[in-house]
């Protein structure tokens, strides 16, 4: 990580839906232009607690800031500080992927000239002069996926947040988007990532491990196979799950 200046606190995070516990007291902290891994099988609670970072949900209790802004009271500000990147990569399919640049571009607040340049910019280094006006549904996977981190970090934010966003494709594709991410985070980005891939978390510089709700590891992932006296992070998360399943 860049620096020890913490950007994202956690402070007993719970979130529940009637009585269904989606979070339960989550605490944990993530430092500037560090790649954090949110990582736990689908259904941990990744999701619910990504929405609520980025100012789309409101948590239950807890105590949460964004870099310094306060979850409950400056949400729109936390927005416009941040890059998000869903599931489903957040593009429209009835646009072109020029259009989609320009259109989110505009949503983040860039100036027309800002836009025209970024918008080059990113073209160029993507090679995307050739597709430029495809529609987004006739592009591939991986070329979508690409786009869309491009697209939630145009506007250069201090923090992007990454939803599951390796799932569906294949793994040369997985790896090119690693490779993105390890040029924002080059930059002092930094980039807050959940998946369900145990072998991405090789790739952080620090990772949590949710089930059902709750954090049950946070470390290097150095640290946890030392610790857990495995071989990978794919046999960390199975000792971890027998662990929960014994207690």
């Amino acid at each position: 990580m860049a620096t020890q200046e913490k950007v994202i606190k956690v402070i007993n995070l719970v979130k529940k839906f009637g009585s269904f516990v989606a979070n339960d007291h989550l605490t944990f902290d993530v430092f500037r232009g560090e790649i954090f891994g949110f990582l736990g099988a689908n259904g941990a609670g990744k999701t619910t607690a990504i929405r609520i970072l980025c100012g789309l949900s409101y948590p239950t209790s807890g105590e949460v800031t964004i870099d310094g802004l306060d979850i409950y009271r400056q949400r729109e500000q936390i927005k416009k500080r941040i890059g998000y990147m869903s599931q489903r990569f957040s593009l429209y399919d009835d646009l072109t992927l020029g259009e989609n640049i320009r259109f989110y571009a505009g949503v983040y607040g860039l100036s027309r000239e800002d836009i025209r340049q970024r918008t080059a910019a990113l073209v160029d280094k993507l090679e995307l002069h050739a597709i430029e006006k495809k529609l987004i549904r006739e592009l591939p996977p991986g070329w979508k996926q690409k786009l869309a981190f491009s697209v939630a970090t145009i506007h250069q934010p201090g923090i992007v947040f990454l939803d599951e966003p390796t799932s569906g494709v294949d793994p040369i594709t997985r790896r090119q988007f690693w490779e993105m991410i390890y040029d924002k985070a080059g930059e002092g980005m930094t980039v807050f990532v959940t998946t369900h891939y145990m072998d991405e978390a090789e790739y952080c510089g620090r990772v949590s491990i949710m089930s059902e709700g709750k954090i049950h590891a946070l470390d290097t992932p150095a640290q946890l196979i030392s610790k857990y006296n495995v071989r990978n992070m794919d046999e960390v998360f199975l000792r971890i799950a027998r662990n929960i399943e014994a207690v």
